[in-house]
C-alpha cells in the first residue's frame, strides 16, 4: 500500500512472504516518511485506530499486519494506535468448525510471551503508545484481553474483557475483575472491549476512575445502530471513545458526536487528532449518587 498527500492507503503494495501479506513499498515508505505529517495543535493526542480483518489461527500473520500498520501510523505522527480485539488470533472463538480447546490454549499468550514482548519493542522503537490485543493465556483459562502499552516499550495496564454471554462464543474465556483508567503522558486512558459498550456502567465507571479516553477495540457488532451506542456512552461522560472494529473505526467526542469515521472493505488506518480540553465534567458534578440507590 502506498501513502497519499491525503495520508490514506491508495494501493497495495508487493506480498510479503508465503502467508501473502500485503506490505507497504519500503521506498515509498522511505520516501515519504514525515512529507505529509500534519503538525499537532496545542494539546492535541493523534489516535491512530486498525481498522484490518485479521486471520484467524495465523499468529504470523496477524503479527506482520500490526507491526506494518503501526509503523505506518508512526510515519502519520501518530502517539497511540489500537488493534481490534483480539487481533493477533483473530478472534478465533467464532470458528466454530475449526476451534479445539487445545488449539485455542496453544494460541494464548503470556504477557512475557514472544509477541507481546515484540509488541513491546516495537512500541518502544517507534516512541508510540499502542493498545494491543490478544487472547492472554491464565492459569485456569484464557482471558479476553488487551494490553496497555507505552511509549517506553512498557506495560502499563491490562484489561480483561468483563461482560461474557455464557450462551455464546464468549463462554471460552475467563471473565475480568474490573475496569482501571491508566495516567499516562497522553493523558488518562480507560479500556472496554466490545460488548462492554453495551453496558452504561462500564463507560461511567471509567468516568468515575478519571478517564479522559477509553479505547474501545471490538470485533463484533458494527451496525448504525452501534454509531448512536457509542455517541451515546460519549454524550453521557464527556468524553472520548476511540472505538475499532474489522470493518470501521470511529471516534465520538464529549458532545456525543461522531469526530471521524472510517469504514471500508480494505485494511486502512483512522488517523485522527483529538484534544483533551473537549473533555468536561459539567454533567458529572451534576449527578446526585446519593438517590440512585435502589432502596
Amino acid at each position: 500500500m502506498r501513502i497519499s498527500r491525503r495520508g490514506f492507503f491508495t494501493t497495495m503494495g508487493a506480498a510479503a512472504g508465503a502467508a501473502g501479506l500485503n506490505y507497504f513499498s519500503q521506498n515509498t515508505q522511505a520516501e515519504q516518511a514525515g512529507k505529509y505529517i500534519y503538525p499537532l495543535k496545542g494539546d492535541c493526542i493523534r489516535v491512530a485506530l486498525i481498522k484490518a480483518n485479521p486471520q484467524q489461527w495465523d499468529l504470523e500473520y496477524n503479527w506482520k499486519l500490526f507491526e506494518v500498520m503501526t509503523r505506518t501510523a508512526a510515519e502519520r505522527g501518530a502517539q497511540i494506535v489500537c488493534s481490534s480485539e483480539c487481533f493477533l488470533d483473530g478472534y478465533v472463538v467464532t470458528d466454530k468448525e475449526n476451534f479445539t480447546q487445545e488449539k485455542f490454549k496453544g494460541i494464548s499468550q503470556s504477557l512475557n510471551g514472544s509477541y507481546v514482548t515484540k509488541a513491546c519493542g516495537l512500541a518502544r522503537e517507534l516512541r508510540i503508545y499502542a493498545v494491543f490485543c490478544f487472547t492472554e493465556l491464565a492459569e485456569n483459562g484464557s482471558y479476553n484481553c488487551a494490553a496497555l502499552i507505552d511509549d517506553a516499550g512498557k506495560i502499563v495496564g491490562v484489561y480483561h474483557k468483563t461482560h461474557l454471554d455464557p450462551e455464546s462464543h464468549d463462554k471460552e474465556f475467563l471473565a475480568g475483575e474490573g475496569f482501571s483508567v491508566w495516567q499516562t503522558k497522553l493523558g488518562p486512558i480507560g479500556i472496554m472491549i466490545c460488548a462492554d459498550r453495551r453496558w452504561p456502567e462500564s463507560a461511567r465507571t471509567l468516568k468515575v476512575l478519571g478517564a479522559k479516553i477509553i479505547m474501545n477495540p471490538t470485533f463484533g457488532m458494527a451496525h448504525y445502530a452501534n454509531e448512536w451506542w457509542m455517541r451515546t456512552r460519549s454524550y453521557e461522560n464527556e468524553l472520548y471513545i476511540c472505538f475499532t472494529h474489522p470493518e470501521v473505526s470511529l471516534i465520538t467526542n464529549p458532545a456525543g458526536d461522531i469526530d471521524a469515521k472510517l469504514q471500508s472493505n480494505i485494511p486502512d488506518i483512522l488517523v485522527h487528532d483529538i484534544s483533551l480540553k473537549n473533555v468536561g465534567d459539567k454533567m458529572f458534578k451534576m449527578r446526585r449518587p446519593e438517590i440512585y440507590k435502589i432502596k
